[in-house]
């Protein structure tokens, strides 16, 4: 039998890291980096919190860190839970598209609809 090429292995490898995550994302930790950009950030849900302190009920899904030390979240409000549909659980890879926004110092995506998550 003839041994495989080392690149074949390699090539495997590679395809499946590019099949998790899109072609032109970037991950949780760089996020801080495009603060005010239009990106597609992925990580994997670290916590989900659903709080209904502050103008309404929210849900903060943290990728790749818990809370209190997320390095992204996903901000999703009530109003939009229909229209985004069933959210990502704890350990899920995830991301999401739209524009980074920063809020008290950790970038942000806000989802009001389900093309803006995959998973």
């Amino acid at each position: 039998m003839k041994p495989l090429p080392i690149s074949c292995p390699l090539a495997f490898v590679l395809s499946i890291a590019l099949s998790i995550a899109p072609v032109g994302s970037i991950t949780a930790s760089d996020a801080r980096n495009h603060v005010g950009e239009q990106a597609t950030v992925c990580g994997e849900v670290a916590n989900e919190k659903t709080s209904s302190i502050g103008h309404g009920e929210q849900t903060f899904i943290n990728l790749d860190s818990p809370y209190p030390n997320q390095v992204f979240r996903i901000l999703v409000w009530s109003d939009d839970r229909a229209t985004v549909g069933a959210l990502p659980h704890m350990g899920d890879h995830t991301c999401a598209k739209g524009l980074i926004e920063g809020y008290r110092g950790v970038p942000e995506i806000v989802v009001r609809n389900s093309g803006q998550l995959s998973r």
